[in-house]
């Protein structure tokens, strides 16, 4: 199964049918520039990219894929420790990045991306086999350093075919978002979605109001097709001039997180759109959704399973739920789309999966008799999904220990009008400011995984087992 069929074609030559932050190219001119990156790093083990939101990002991910070598796109606020964890885990022989200074010390050699190339090499490049990994994307878990998670060609090609069913999305469209360029929501469904059905894309850079809205009444080619995070259809809503101009849009899709119902409704009540709203993971992608042919969707249901997936809910004690529309149990998924396992974790894979090889999701979820799902909660309180992020509490844990002044840390997830959760962390340390420890850990890790906030106590209450009782933490 060819991942990117619709880079040539009858729109290969339209100048701006590729557009991110103000640049703009043709399908063939990308494809192009992307062979110029493919025959420089052929043969490499996998390489990484400086995955900002810049056209070169897309032409380097591109690129990859062309050469058959794996793509590990890491975040440009990326911090120095876990740059360096994810480059040493990947194996990336190289980062590629549109400035050669960006990161200097980051021990690897750095390759220039350029946005224009005159070369066909791309032409003798067959891409990544189905079941070879073109993408290694990292993910945070509730304890320890991110884990890298293989992604094949044949598992995007089936995510994407099924969602561009779901919503009826094709060539015609012109996909609009802000979205970041190194997970499944911005890179996978933003970007390589875009590709393989021949949509335009507008990138606006940053997911704003008035970007959204520019992209939504555009002269030639206006939005039709809209992505964002709860966040950023709160921020919307909170400009309804704004919002008003995306009445005119196809269909708004909302993920990454749990779209609060008020947003849902407000949503509406200004644009006239019932957003369509989806759920996956890193390690499934997108397993369910809405429908565009579903007029009446309700805020707070993620629909059916894409055609390659199936579900089921599972009790504490392994039994089967009934699909009844009110018990709860343990969402898990099998098919198409689902990873193989964590790059070098073969424990962790083990625990990831029952012994019948279905994917433990870790969220709580009631499936109603007609085969709607709603995601009602994490099994856990150690994963923390703020701002269309998910963000592991033990990683902002081990950052701030990493402080001298630091004895003792918790982190939790407290409900947020804006971001759905903020990140707080509850210390015990002396000699040190909260705003020196939010510093800290930004200095270290991806700045959106900093505390919001910092409280100082004498001692974290923990359980007989010396486990820290999180559901006693308030702030």
């Amino acid at each position: 199964m060819r991942l990117l069929p619709s880079l040539t074609g009858p729109t290969a030559d339209e100048p701006a049918a590729i557009q991110v932050a103000g640049h703009a190219t043709s399908r063939a001119q990308l494809l192009e520039a992307a062979g110029a990156v493919a025959a420089q790093i052929a043969g490499a083990p996998a390489v990484a990219v400086h995955a900002a939101a810049r056209l070169e990002t897309v032409i380097a991910v591109l690129g990859g894929m062309l050469a058959g070598v794996p793509v590990v796109p890491v975040p440009p606020d990326c911090g120095p420790a876990e740059r360096d964890h994810v480059l040493r885990d990947s194996g990336s022989a190289a980062l590629l990045a549109a400035d050669t200074d960006v990161w200097p010390d980051c021990g690897v050699p750095v390759v220039p991306v350029g946005a224009s190339a005159h070369t066909h090499a791309s032409a003798s490049f067959a891409g990544p086999s189905a079941d070879a990994a073109a993408l290694i994307l990292y993910t945070s878990g509730t304890t320890g350093a991110p884990k890298g998670v293989p992604i094949t060609a044949d598992a995007i090609a089936a995510d994407l075919d099924a969602l561009a069913d779901a919503w009826q999305w094709t060539a015609d469209d012109t996909l609009v978002h802000g979205l970041p360029l190194f997970h499944v929501h911005g890179l996978v469904l933003g970007v390589l979605g875009a590709l393989r059905t021949g949509s335009r894309l507008v990138h606006t850079a940053r997911p704003t109001a008035s970007a959204y809205a520019a992209a939504a009444t555009a002269t030639a080619h206006p939005g039709t097709l809209f992505f964002g995070v709860p966040t950023v259809w709160s921020r919307l809503c909170a400009d309804p001039g704004s919002a008003k101009a995306l009445s005119t849009a196809r269909l708004l899709v909302s993920g990454s997180a749990a779209l609060p119902a008020p947003v849902f409704a407000e949503l509406e009540a200004l644009t006239g759109h019932r957003a369509v709203e989806r759920y996956g993971m890193t390690e499934t992608l997108i397993t369910l959704s809405t429908r565009a042919d579903e007029p009446n969707r309700k805020p707070g249901t993620v629909g059916h399973p894409i055609a390659p997936v199936v579900t089921r809910l599972v009790a504490e004690d392994g039994s089967l739920i009934t699909r009844d529309g009110a018990t709860v149990g343990e969402l898990q998924v099998r098919g198409a789309t689902v990873f193989h396992g964590y790059l070098g974790r073969p424990e962790a894979t083990a625990a990831s999966f029952t012994h019948d090889g279905w994917f433990r999701t870790g969220d709580m979820a009631v499936i109603e008799p007609d085969g709607t799902h709603r995601i009602v909660g994490r099994a856990s309180t150690d994963l923390i999904k703020s701002g269309g992020y998910r963000i592991g509490a033990g990683e902002v844990e081990n950052a701030l220990l990493a402080h001298p002044a630091v004895r003792e840390a918790a982190v939790i997830g407290a409900p947020d009008e804006d971001l759905g959760q903020r990140v707080i962390a509850f210390v015990v340390a002396d000699g040190v400011t909260e705003t020196e420890l939010i510093d800290f850990v930004a200095s270290s890790l991806s700045v959106h995984k900093r505390p919001r906030s910092v409280s100082f106590v004498d001692a974290l209450p923990r359980n007989a087992m010396g486990k820290v009782r999180k559901d006693q933490l308030r702030h």
